[in-house]
């Protein structure tokens, strides 16, 4: 009994485990009317279908132009005309032998009349994403609708997101890392139309410019000069007797400059000039 219930049990797991195998299609966008995707895996007897469903609504239905596909691409054709002209959202799955792989939403490439037209600039911590105010929604509908621009670093999920009425500039990001955004029409701060698909740039690190460099090193050459001027004033005007005495020679009189010596033997004359004679030396007084 306990066996007949293990195999009960492996058949029944078997489908579910080769549904999750199933890989779904990759990169799917589209420009116009041409719907196009990559398969993710290159397994035969691989189809794939189209889906679409309006906005407002929660039924997905196929589109019978893209209905177990073969290729990797295939022309949108509604069955009712006047869908041609509203938004709807567009996703693909693949099927293989009555497995359903998960539905991948796609996006616009270049801008449609539900998705809006992006342009990326990255400067030194900021990314600017370029939108058109004049697109066919706002005529329509006027301020009431909006863009939602998502934005995140390559590789995490892009939670994070900015609402305008037109282009907008996101600051604060980490120089040298490479961001991602994709953007949306929202009315009434619903979700309007496919999402743009995602774009990246990378954000440059800050560079001084030449010019910036040259007024850097001309300012400190400045302010150097004029602290150069206080301090050779200052010591002109306060320390001026003590360079005086640094800069005095030292005074030493030659020996020619002296007067001559008196003589030894020189006496004066009784006409007050001298006379030269023999002279006794005294050498007491009594």
């Amino acid at each position: 009994m306990l066996l007949i219930l293990l195999c009960i049990q492996a058949v029944v797991q078997v489908p579910v485990l080769s549904e999750v195998m199933l890989e779904p299609p990759q990169n799917i966008h589209f420009d116009e009317q041409l719907l196009i995707w990559t398969p993710a895996t290159e397994e035969r007897n691989v189809t794939y279908t189209a889906e679409y469903r309006r906005f407002g609504t929660s039924e997905w239905k196929d589109i019978q132009t893209c209905t177990q596909k073969s290729f990797s691409s295939c022309i949108i054709n509604f069955s009712k005309p006047e869908h041609v002209h509203e938004c709807v959202m567009l996703r693909v799955r693949a099927e293989r032998g009555g497995l359903t792989s998960r539905p991948v939403k796609a996006c616009s490439r270049h801008g449609s009349l539900c998705t809006p037209e992006v342009s990326l600039t990255a400067r030194p911590g900021s990314l600017t994403v370029y939108l058109s105010r004049n697109h066919g929604l706002a005529v329509e509908h006027e301020d009431h609708v909006k863009h939602r621009v998502y934005y995140g670093k390559e590789g995490e999920s892009q939670q994070k997101y900015k609402d305008a009425a037109s282009s907008v500039s996101i600051h604060e990001l980490e120089e040298g890392q490479r961001y991602c955004t994709k953007v949306q029409y929202i009315h009434y701060n619903k979700p309007v139309g496919p999402e743009s698909c995602t774009q990246c740039e990378v954000i440059p690190k800050t560079r001084h410019e030449p010019k910036q460099t040259v007024v850097i090193v001309a300012v400190l050459v400045i302010v150097a000069l004029v602290i150069l001027m206080y301090a050779i004033a200052y010591i002109l005007i306060v320390q001026c007797g003590r360079i005086k005495q640094w800069l005095q020679p030292p005074c030493e009189i030659p020996d020619h400059f002296l007067l001559e010596p008196f003589p030894e033997h020189q006496v004066c004359s009784s006409s007050g000039s001298p006379s030269e004679g023999h002279l006794d030396v005294i050498s007491s007084i009594s």
